[in-house]
């Protein structure tokens, strides 16, 4: 169970938040066979092709598995509040609805139709360049990441969040995850105790060997 006004603190504190264990290491090695599962997707990105890094990664279709649907909603109802905190911070009218439903319909409103739930295969070398999860005017701030392989079977991998402040040198945040640990982050922006915002972009670090397998949860569709 994830308690929002936890979540909430954990994040005005540092940006970002770890929430340990939140899937079984059962549900994290189906979650993992399934991106065999060619018909579960629309699309599978080669990163190397588009400059994003090297590796793959493919997006569900919908209707999504049941366990991704769920997380996806349970998820999202725990952000809301931090969410709509932070959009009023930021000097933002944006104030985003109570349920994953209503938020869909928004972007579904603004042309956003295809889902961005999506399952991202590394190997020996591969890495995924600093980037951001916009995919639209629609954007809900905040996302997520769980890491679905055990770390005692890859090496390297390393979650990196980039914080940029205004007339501050950029600060790295590498954040080390268990099996089934899940890391909610910002997609773009977060307003700072200073009273300004920061910019955050985020990516992976070169795996050395074995294989590293992560479900993102993005709670906005893409257009």
């Amino acid at each position: 169970m994830i308690d929002p006004g936890e979540l909430t603190a954990r994040l005005d504190e540092r940006g970002y938040a770890v929430l340990p264990g939140l899937l079984d290491a059962a549900t994290c090695a189906e979650l993992t066979a399934e991106y065999d599962d060619g018909p579960l997707f629309r699309s599978t990105i080669v990163m190397q092709r588009h400059g994003y890094g090297r590796g793959e990664y493919r997006y569900f279709r919908y209707p999504l598995p049941p366990r991704v649907q769920a997380l996806r909603e349970s998820l999202y109802t725990a952000l809301v509040p931090a969410a709509n905190a932070w959009s009023e911070r930021l000097g933002s009218k944006v104030r985003f609805p109570p349920a994953l439903a209503l938020m869909l319909d928004l972007c579904a409103d603004a042309g956003q139709a295809r889902p961005t739930a999506l399952l991202l295969r590394y190997r020996a070398g591969d890495y995924n360049a600093l980037h951001q999860d916009i995919y639209g005017e629609v954007a809900f701030p905040l996302q997520a990441t769980i890491l679905l392989s055990d770390p005692a079977t890859f090496s390297g991998g390393e979650f990196v969040l980039v914080e940029a402040k205004p007339r501050k040198q950029s600060i790295a945040h590498v954040v080390p995850l268990a099996l089934g640990d899940c890391i909610v982050f910002p997609n773009r922006l977060r307003p700072n105790a200073e009273g300004a915002r920061s910019t955050f972009r985020h990516g992976v670090a070169e795996v050395r060997s074995g294989t590293r397998v992560t479900l993102g949860i993005i709670l906005h569709d893409a257009q």
